[in-house]
Parts: C-alpha cells; sequence; structure tokens
C-alpha cells in the first residue's frame, strides 16, 4: 500500500501525516525547538497497522531533518526503535 505523505507545519508544531479518502490513516507529531525536531509522537489507524506506514513517516521526518540541517530527538518510542534500526541515521540524531 502507497500513501501519499503529507507534511503541515506551524512555527513550533508539525505533522507528517497519510490519508485514506477523507480519513487521516497514520500521523507523526513533532515540536522544534532550537533546530531540534522532538517527535514525540507516531500513531497508525489498526485497521492499517503491518503495513510499515509507521516506519515510512519517520523515514519522512530523517529526509525533512537531513535537509532542513536539524537534529532529531526521537522521543516517541516507535520513533526511537526505528532509529536505533537505522545506525546510518545517527547524523542527525541528538
Amino acid at each position: 500500500m502507497d500513501f501519499p505523505i503529507h507534511h503541515n507545519q506551524n512555527d513550533k508544531r508539525g505533522i507528517f501525516y497519510m490519508k485514506k479518502e477523507n480519513e487521516t490513516i497514520a500521523e507523526l507529531t513533532y515540536t522544534l525547538e532550537n533546530s531540534i525536531m522532538t517527535i514525540d509522537h507516531t500513531e497508525v489507524n489498526p485497521s492499517m497497522e503491518g503495513n510499515g506506514l509507521g516506519g515510512k513517516l519517520i523515514e519522512a521526518s530523517y529526509a525533512f531533518a537531513k535537509a532542513e540541517h536539524l537534529k532529531i530527538n526521537p522521543l516517541c518510542p516507535f520513533a526511537e526503535v526505528v532509529f536505533d534500526r537505522h545506525p546510518e541515521w545517527s547524523d542527525t540524531r541528538v
């Protein structure tokens, strides 16, 4: 399953999310302060779990942080596990 990843950000908060029709099926939220992006929440709709959507959101947040020269604090337990599985992402990890 492939769903486009959307991104919205205001001054200090942001969200990456996927929609199926009009329903949000996966989301990752973060705060941004002092060039540190703190991922505080990742959630996938239970009916869509097991399809790798959460991991795709984490990957999108990593790509965004790298492009924007930000560091990432994976506070969310799921995000922390994904970052632990990708030691090559350590260049952005706080």
